[in-house]
């Protein structure tokens, strides 16, 4: 299994006691040095291109999110704000899920790939950088593997707490990539309800404070993964956001570390039925450190073990 990060994603700081801090970062990658010494092979993510970044972004806000930037802070929304590092940041983050898809398409010995880095991107739509996120890392990998491989079948996965609004609105039109998520109700960005369909291809559930994990096993298993299976991804993405975790502090939805460890290997079963078993994960959101390392190592040993 790989593991794609790099040095250049701890340099986006979005100031101090801002809850996206690189320290989150540093804790994964130590959990999963620390848990598995002999079982990742890791690899440097490369910086996305520019026409990677097109197929989901305006030119606009590339441009906007790369500029140089000499102030410390840059203040993008209420709670997004750029660095001097933040440009290098979100272009080797975005460049991790594009390398992950050609290693999991054109390597027989790499099926799976997790894709630690920051900043996140889920709520970054085609012209809007927001809620921390400033390029969305899923979508850009997603239509990447759209447009180079010909797939039509692409599902993503969403399990953060909020919705993703931004990988939505990128492909809320398009047939060949459904998007799966539940996150708790009344959570930033206050979107993603059962109402929203696409064209089809959109599948959301709202789950209200305090669910824990016993209803949230059953959401998925009893509403969210008969769909996926039904739609018979070609390769699956998961958008892996540990802040449902009940020791996270920007949520209460009360999920525990199990839980994810559970879904995770419940969706690869899926990706080895349809897909040849083929994954790729990029982390989103989680918040409380302790809780991050737990479920960032529950959800790579089930990313291993299936």
């Amino acid at each position: 299994m790989l593991v794609f990060t790099h040095p250049a994603c701890l340099g986006h700081d979005p100031g101090a006691d801002h809850p996206e801090s690189p320290e989150r970062l540093r804790e994964v990658i130590a959990a999963l040095r620390g848990e598995f010494p002999d079982q990742l092979q890791w690899r440097e993510a490369p910086p996305a291109k520019l026409g990677e970044l097109a197929r989901v972004h305006c030119r606009e806000l590339i441009d906007d999110v790369l500029q140089a930037q000499a102030q410390p802070l840059r203040r993008i929304d209420l709670d997004t704000f750029t660095s001097p590092g933040s440009a290098s940041a979100a272009l080797h983050a975005a460049g991790a899920g594009v390398a992950a898809v050609d290693a999991v398409m054109l390597e027989d010995n790499a099926r799976r790939a997790f894709c630690a880095v920051r900043p996140p991107g889920h709520h970054a739509t085609a012209d809007t950088a927001m809620g921390f996120c400033l390029f969305n890392n899923a979508a850009i990998a997603a239509a990447y593997a759209r447009d180079k491989y010909g797939l039509e079948r692409i599902a993503i996965v969403d399990f953060d707490v909020h919705h993703g609004n931004g990988t939505q609105a990128i492909f809320e039109t398009d047939p060949q990539v459904a998007y799966y998520s539940t996150h708790q109700s009344g959570l930033f960005p206050y979107s993603g309800s059962m109402r929203e369909r696409g064209v089809g291809n959109i599948c959301n559930i709202l789950l209200p404070p305090g669910s824990g994990g016993f209803r949230f096993r059953n959401t998925w298993a009893d509403e969210m993964l008969p769909q996926i299976e039904d739609f018979r991804p070609q390769l699956l993405f998961i958008s892996a956001g540990f802040d449902a975790h009940m020791r996270d502090p920007q949520a209460d939805l009360m999920v525990e570390t199990e839980d994810f460890g559970w879904l995770t290997a419940e969706l690869v079963s899926i990706a080895n039925r349809h897909g040849s078993g083929r994954v790729v994960s990029l982390l989103e959101g989680g918040y409380d450190l302790q809780a991050l390392r737990e479920c960032s190592v529950a959800h790579v040993q089930a990313l291993l073990d299936g």
